[in-house]
């Protein structure tokens, strides 16, 4: 079976040795020792300060909403990851959708400010399989209009624009660290905050509030990472140079042989790419779904990457609809990518895409 993605698992004795000093120590959560070396050693690899480490991706979309206060609306992407919408609308944020840019895939500045009211908080944009969105336009409408800005960058590891951290940006980005993404710790987040002054604020946030065994200041709740999750950070980021360099390898492949015949993201001439996905666009849905049925019965399971458009959500109010979005995510499809896959088996997925899209031609 080829999947999407497969999971990194490091060297199994470096692991066991991480396991054997939190045996020792006895701490396997609140902050322990490997929650903050790992802290330490990613603020040092990504070049970005003030990380915060929490129980997953989600959690640190809602801590960063909690941190900064948010209230009323939040324009966002209706291209992304179901969480992105779900975590605004349990924080009681309504999210207005602005539409995408049929290109680069991520939301589109002149779609943000025509969307603004009174009761408008914040943009919450997303770099969308890592690609950089236009942060200095995002900046420029913020600013004028006193807005925060809280990107998901949930894809975003490694990513720098213009030379230095993509994470920089904005008053709060937030990572993901699933077991399915680039770099992982299991399950598990992180928040980088770029204002000083709020990370006491998240760090009493993802511990219910608590600021000592006397005062709970905040509506908190549990988004603490654990031990055991920190240990498998530290093992994978040890391995993060050799992942990307293979990654890289089967990433140019893809781009090479498909050139010619779907189309790709557009990415952001400033910034670098951490070749955590491969998407590709077809010309209709009814081609991706034929190409998507050989690939299934040959064993190989792309994944409909974003699928649905968040803008058909039930449960979203007002009804908005973004049609580029709409568009995109039926035609959209994430090709297998890590570091695992063999070159016997990148060939037997290019075969297929080619001699499907041909056959419909």
């Amino acid at each position: 079976m080829i999947n999407v993605t497969k999971t990194y698992l490091p060297n199994k004795e470096k692991y066991q040795k991480y396991v054997d000093e939190i045996f020792e120590s006895g701490l396997i959560t609140n902050s322990g020792p490997k929650v903050k070396e790992l802290e330490k050693r990613l603020a040092k690899y990504l070049g970005a300060k003030n990380i915060i480490l929490v129980s997953n991706g989600t959690a640190a979309l809602e801590i960063a909403y909690r941190t900064l206060s948010l209230k009323g609306f939040a324009i966002t992407t209706p291209f992304s990851f179901v969480a992105t919408t779900s975590s605004l609308v349990t924080n009681g944020i309504s999210p207005i959708f602005a539409d995408i840019d049929e290109n680069t895939l991520n939301l589109n500045p002149i779609n943000i400010e025509k969307l603004i009211t009174p009761h408008t908080s914040a943009i919450v944009p997303v770099h969308v399989f890592g690609n950089a969105c236009e942060v200095e336009e995002i900046e420029k409408i913020a600013k004028k209009h006193d807005l925060k800005v809280i990107y998901d960058a949930a894809h975003a590891f490694d990513v720098k624009y213009k030379g230095q951290s993509l994470l920089n940006y904005g008053d709060i980005s937030t990572l993901s660290f699933h077991a399915t993404k680039l770099f992982h710790t299991i399950e598990g987040g992180a928040l980088i905050i770029n204002d000083d002054s709020l990370v006491e604020k998240a760090r009493y946030l993802i511990n219910f509030g608590i600021e000592n065994a006397e005062s709970i200041p905040h509506l908190g709740t549990n988004a603490k990472m654990n031990e055991f999750e920190a240990a498998m950070g530290l093992c994978v980021l040890d391995d993060i140079k050799i992942i990307k360099e293979k990654r890289k390898e089967l990433y140019e492949v893809y781009k090479d042989e498909l050139k010619d015949i779907v189309k790709f993201q557009k990415q952001n001439k400033d910034s670098t790419e951490n070749y955590s996905y491969f998407p590709v666009v077809f010309e209709s849905e009814e081609q991706l779904l034929r190409v998507q049925k050989v690939l299934n019965e040959n064993q190989i399971n792309p994944r409909r990457y974003f699928y649905p458009s968040l803008d058909t959500l039930g449960y979203i109010e007002p009804k908005q609809e973004c049609a580029v979005s709409r568009d995109i995510s039926k035609k959209i499809l994430c090709l297998p990518i890590y570091p695992e896959l063999r070159k016997n088996e990148q060939n037997m997925i290019l075969d297929i895409l080619k001699r499907e899209i041909d056959n419909g031609n």
